[in-house]
């Protein structure tokens, strides 16, 4: 079983200085935590699930969808994230790796008595930018010698074919 990290959303967008630079809406800078977080999982396969505060709006039911890849949920009227978040960790089995990325105290209290690791919303946008910068670069070095087997090869061993190759062994 994939590990599970539980994202607070709004906690994370709060933390997140590219919405208030570039002057984003709430649903612009929820699309773009979403995009981040998807290539995110991609490069660390984790089971993601973000979780959006509907506790102050007249959403009667919880909804659910998966954006590439990633579960996102909007909790219902009077449901908090925070509350969603907790049910989940304590759900999971106690043998499965759980993180929470969340700044709210009471979170990070609650979610470690369940056995999960908390990851502070600054802390988690500085993995998701630090991750999506290696994996970029992992990128560009299996472009450059796809399909070549031979330069993926040990320098001692691509010297021994070469000598085979020329003649000389």
């Amino acid at each position: 079983m994939k590990p599970l990290l539980l994202v607070d959303g709004y906690n994370v967008i709060g933390a997140w200085n590219v919405p208030r630079e570039e002057h984003l809406s709430i649903e612009e800078a929820r699309d773009r935590l979403v995009h981040l977080i998807a290539d995110y999982a991609g490069y660390t396969g984790e089971e993601v699930i973000v979780v959006f505060d509907g506790h102050y709006t007249d959403r009667p039911a919880r909804s659910s969808a998966t954006v590439h890849g990633v579960e996102v949920v909007f909790t219902k009227h009077a449901e908090s994230a925070d509350n969603y978040i907790e049910a989940v960790c304590a759900s999971a089995p106690r043998w499965r790796r759980v993180r929470v990325a969340t700044s709210d105290a009471v979170e990070q209290t609650v979610t470690l008595g369940h056995g999960a690791v908390r990851i502070s919303s600054r802390e988690f946008l500085l993995e998701l930018s630090q991750v999506r910068l290696s994996g970029r670069g992992h990128m560009k070095e299996e472009r450059v010698s796809r399909g070549d087997i031979f330069s993926r090869l040990p320098p001692h061993q691509r010297e021994i074919f070469d000598r085979m190759r020329r003649g000389k062994e």
